[in-house]
């Protein structure tokens, strides 16, 4: 009896799991790159992404509905998330521009989690009914589940991110000081040299045969 519980509710989680679709993309300067999904009305779309290199690490973001109404739009962002509903049924689109850069390409790190496309309610009298209710609610708790573990994976992912990121700048910074101070020794060091070499000059006894 408690195995075949367990194996209803995997069975329960492997439906409740919703599309996700990850993606690393590069935008060029002055361009743009979109990208199209189809969605049914109702559902929930969740946007996570992230700038991971290039420039002042901001990039634009716009998404658009089939009718061409602007669902989320965002400006020089380095990264974010963002939740909404589809309105209507059809193509969505997702935009990344780096227009304002003038030479520098811009690497995105983003998912795109759809929710569960919404269901018409049938339900039925009497113990059917009460059954029907109950698997409802136990797929509403799985669905839930699922959401939080996969919150909790995409952010791992995204920490992950960050931390190369902020390691590559580190190392970069270590480096220029590093550099920095071999040229401050060898200025200071040409400097003593030359004194030197200009003292002794100066103080030399010259002979006039």
């Amino acid at each position: 009896m408690a195995l075949n519980s367990i194996l209803s509710l995997s069975f329960l989680i492997l439906l409740s799991l919703k599309s996700t679709s990850g993606y690393y993309v590069v935008v060029d300067a002055h361009t743009d790159e979109c990208f199209f999904e189809k969605i049914t009305a109702g559902t929930r779309v969740l946007l996570t992404f992230e700038v991971i290199e290039g420039g002042f690490l901001d990039i634009d973001v716009k998404i658009t509905g089939p009718d061409h109404k602007e669902v989320f739009r965002g400006d020089k962002e380095s990264g974010g998330k963002t939740t909404f509903s589809a309105h209507i049924d059809g193509t969505y689109t997702l935009c990344f521009s780096n227009r304002m850069s003038t030479m520098t390409p811009k690497t995105i790190m983003f998912t795109i989690d759809l929710g569960d496309t919404p269901k018409l309610d049938v339900s039925t009298d009497g113990t059917g009914g009460n059954v029907t209710s109950h698997h409802n609610k136990l797929e509403e708790l799985v669905a839930e589940l699922s959401t939080t573990l996969m919150n909790v994976k995409h952010e791992q992912e995204f920490m992950e991110v960050r931390e190369r990121i902020h390691r590559a700048i580190n190392e970069n910074t270590n480096s220029r000081v590093v550099m920095w101070s071999c040229f401050e020794a060898f200025i200071l060091l040409a400097m003593a040299f030359g004194q030197v070499y200009y003292l002794k000059r100066f103080f030399e006894v010259r002979r006039v045969v």
